[in-house]
């Protein structure tokens, strides 16, 4: 199977970097799955996305993120986002409480959604 070079970066620290078959972006454009060999592109990330990747050993990697770009060339994915954290990192509770409470701001709904989602992403893979 073909793989490509990944990497997830966000403003503070590189996530992950390596070899992956597939992955996958909330984009402003909507959602893109990017494979080997896929066309040159430039997207912008949703502000509360999330990213998939699956490795090259068949590990799935799942990050909430918020806001920034991906670039992908034929046998390249870079992920640089404003801000990352991977699923398993998530407090889940707390984000769930920035959910229901009405004074947190737009940013920080999107956000507590992204690290929603990426967890329930990860449990229903």
């Amino acid at each position: 199977m073909n793989n490509m070079s990944v990497d997830l970066v966000a403003v503070e620290r590189l996530l992950w970097s390596g070899q992956a078959s597939f992955v996958s972006a909330q984009t402003t454009e909507g959602q893109i799955g990017i494979m080997p060999g896929h066309e040159p592109l430039l997207g912008q990330l949703v502000e509360g996305g999330t990213v998939n990747i699956v490795s090259s050993e068949g590990e799935r990697i799942v990050a909430a993120v918020h806001g920034g770009f991906f670039s992908v060339t034929a046998n390249s994915v870079r992920v640089l986002a404003e801000s990352a954290e991977f699923a398993d990192e998530v407090d889940v509770e707390a984000a769930r409480r920035v959910l229901a409470d009405s004074e947190a701001s737009e940013e920080q709904q999107k956000a507590a959604q992204a690290r929603v989602r990426a967890v329930e992403q990860t449990s229903n893979a």
